[in-house]
């Protein structure tokens, strides 16, 4: 592909497939995480779509309203933030290629890519922070939608937790290139701490899903 499209969400599931597959550096990772994630928050809207109107459901009404509108807005979200990604990376490698032959030369391109990197760790941070928002959905709807579409939620929450996890990757590959020690001590820490947190609710929607079973609304 030649043309690089506006958007990565106006490609057909082949070509951003393509794309990714290709030599170009983007899309990459980062994107590909962003993208999973949007289908976990596709799949959560889904679901609460599939559990709204339904008797058997009823006393959950406000779960699926209050999940749907948070998974529609982060399905949006995410397709946006693989193309931020994708900029974000773009603006890393042109820093550094930028020359260096002189110490003049040297330091401007020391500094740009310093301020690239901490872009280019922003942006995965935030689709961990995303992912961290979208799993306490999930969680809240497993056992309180519909049980015919639990594995979906399943699916979804595991999604989730692939799509921080390979955010997360690409938040700490970029750290070392940050000069502030400040913002990438609290970067770490905010990462181990967010992924943390969802590998612990993912578990809990697995349990949940494989029990079968409806639990109370919440309070």
């Amino acid at each position: 592909m030649t043309d690089s499209p506006r958007s990565f969400a106006d490609l057909t599931v082949r070509d951003f497939s393509e794309a990714l597959a290709s030599a170009a550096p983007t899309p990459g990772g980062g994107s590909a995480a962003a993208i999973a994630a949007s289908l976990a928050a596709s799949l959560t809207a889904m679901v609460a779509r599939l559990s709204a109107d339904r008797p058997r459901y009823a006393p959950y009404v406000k779960t699926h309203a209050r999940s749907l509108e948070a998974a529609e807005a982060a399905r949006v979200r995410f397709l946006a933030l693989a193309d931020e990604d994708s900029e974000a990376y773009a603006a890393f490698g042109a820093a550094r290629k930028l020359p260096k032959d002189t110490p003049d030369e040297a330091a401007t391109r020391n500094a740009a890519i310093a301020t690239a990197a901490v872009r280019a760790a922003e942006v995965p941070l935030e689709v961990v922070r995303q992912c961290h928002a979208l799993i306490h959905e999930l969680e809240s709807l497993a056992g309180r939608s519909n049980l015919n579409a639990a594995s979906d939620l399943d699916v979804g929450a595991l999604l989730v937790l692939a799509a921080a996890r390979g955010a997360a990757a690409n938040v700490l590959i970029n750290l070392p290139s940050i000069e502030d020690q400040k913002v990438t001590s609290g970067m770490l820490a905010e990462v181990e701490t967010r992924i943390h947190e969802i590998e612990s609710s993912v578990a809990r929607v697995h349990g949940q899903v494989r029990s079968g079973n409806l639990r109370g609304p919440e309070s």
